[in-house]
């Protein structure tokens, strides 16, 4: 048997919905692990910055004792 059209579109129409809220959802999870990640990436451009300069003090210190 065949549906009715007004069933078909009735249909469709929920299934669309759906899509809709499933693809907001998952963008709304997206989001947020992109910002999660960004933030991890600030903090690791923080801790190489850290690192760069305690191997110039290390260098430094290095130079000094050995001059």
């Amino acid at each position: 048997a065949v549906a009715p059209l007004g069933q078909v579109s009735e249909r469709a129409e929920q299934l669309e919905e759906r899509l809709f809220h499933l693809y907001g959802f998952h963008n709304g999870l997206i989001q947020e692990r992109l910002q999660a990640l960004a933030e991890v990436m600030e903090r690791v451009e923080e801790v190489r910055a850290e690192l760069r300069h305690v191997c110039c003090t290390v260098e430094a210190a290095y130079r000094d004792l050995c001059l």
